[in-house]
């Protein structure tokens, strides 16, 4: 990955600041001709996805009321895990954007939407629309690079806990609705301080958090239960809900990796970005840092048209049915501008952005030093760095970096 200021071929060096405000220039029409179009058909697509969420959902819960027999079992829980995905995707994460306020639609409004979520609404806008879209994949500023959890540029220094970040989201992954809560609350952080010391906002926003929580869990795991006793379905709805609510989460992570961890997404240093950022420099870290999912209409529905990250991030607050519209204007923009538009069908995609957290989880430089015939030797140069003092570790760090960086010179020389 690497900072793009780090790079030995800086992708972006070749433009000239001129260049830059030309690309936003353009950006901001294309964007424009949106704004200006929107209209019925718009606000028809978004009444008619809530409707079908509702009624499939609906309709699902009803099968789970004889979920005891199999095959209502099986229908039910695959309809509530789309139902429920629909919800987060297309609807819930769309809405709070913004995306529909343009209607007027009281019911229909970012400021009033609550989602099938562990995250309250207001909590996930702040950290989400306000935090990450400003900063997009900014070293030490956009806290969604990593969720705080994982090491997701070899800029960052690697430290023995980092081994552990594939399971760790693997974890994320199934139970990715609680990871965002925390992360919304910066929960980690918080919880080191003392009580006494915490600010009230946070203490806030826990209890409004907590509160969600509870509110979904006894929806999904005591209300619908209960109803099923009667047909003795009690234990196959609990599970069924459970089922859906894993679905979910680990489809939701997975389009969110897609869009921003894969191999050919960029990050930038905190010192590399002006103060005074242009809309043109806002506008191309938008467009190296995020990835898009080639596929079918029904996929890019699925993940709430983030399939379209690209498009999304740069412009957040147009409607989502419309950036497939916009997708092929944006791709020949980073044509004409010498920019590689980072997008893959969605197997390929998850493969390379789990290939990185692999990748980054090890020192930089030990896979690029490592081959099945030395593979014992190269473990055990790994356990010596790990149990190393830091001193002595940072030492062995830059000589195993220094050693691939040879090996590779050697191969392109041999060339």
């Amino acid at each position: 990955m690497t900072a793009v200021t780090k790079k030995a071929e800086n992708p972006i060096a070749h433009l000239s600041p001129e260049d830059i405000e030309e690309l936003g220039n353009k950006l901001d029409a294309i964007r424009q001709d949106i704004l200006e179009s929107r209209g019925e058909a718009d606000a028809a697509y978004i009444r008619r996805m809530i409707k079908t969420q509702r009624y499939l959902e609906l309709g699902s819960r009803a099968v789970l009321l004889g979920s005891v027999f199999p095959p209502a079992f099986v229908a039910g829980t695959i309809g509530l895990s789309i139902s429920k995905i629909l919800d987060n995707m297309e609807i819930g994460h769309n809405i709070l954007h913004g995306q529909w306020d343009w209607m007027r639609d009281p019911k229909i409004h970012s400021s009033v939407w609550e989602w099938d979520n562990a995250t309250p609404s207001e909590a996930w806008k702040h950290s989400h629309n306000q935090i990450h879209h400003t900063y997009t994949n900014i070293l030490g500023k956009d806290n969604d690079l990593g969720y705080g959890i994982m090491r997701v540029d070899e800029g960052q220094r690697w430290a023995p806990g980092h081994l552990g970040q594939p399971l760790w989201n693997f974890i994320n992954a199934c139970f990715f609705e609680y990871g965002i809560a925390a992360y919304d609350l910066d929960l980690g952080r918080h919880l080191k301080l003392p009580k006494e010391k915490r600010p009230e906002s946070f203490e806030k926003g826990l209890a409004a958090t907590l509160r969600k929580i509870r509110k979904q869990a006894t929806k999904d795991y005591v209300v619908h239960p209960l109803l099923s006793l009667p047909t003795g379905s009690f234990a196959s709805t609990l599970a069924a809900n459970f089922i859906a609510n894993v679905v979910r989460n680990l489809w939701s992570h997975s389009v969110i990796m897609c869009g921003h961890f894969p191999e050919g997404v960029e990050t930038f240093e905190k010192a590399a970005i002006a103060d005074d950022e242009t809309r043109g420099e806002w506008y191309l870290r938008q467009m190296l840092g995020s990835a898009n999912i080639s596929g079918s209409k029904a996929m890019h529905v699925m993940t709430g048209n983030l399939s379209h990250q690209i498009e999304h991030h740069l412009f957040p607050d147009l409607p989502s049915n419309r950036y497939a519209e916009v997708a092929p204007k944006v791709r020949a923009l980073f044509d004409e501008y010498g920019l590689t538009y980072c997008s893959r069908p969605l197997v390929p995609q998850v493969y390379s952005a789990w290939h990185k957290v692999v990748r980054l989880s090890l020192p930089n430089g030990w896979l690029e030093t490592t081959n099945a015939k030395n593979l014992p030797q190269q473990l055990g140069v790994l356990w010596k760095i790990v149990r190393a003092d830091k001193r002595k570790r940072r030492v062995m760090l830059r000589l195993l970096e220094r050693h691939a960086n040879n090996q590779s010179k050697d191969l392109v020389a041999a060339a």
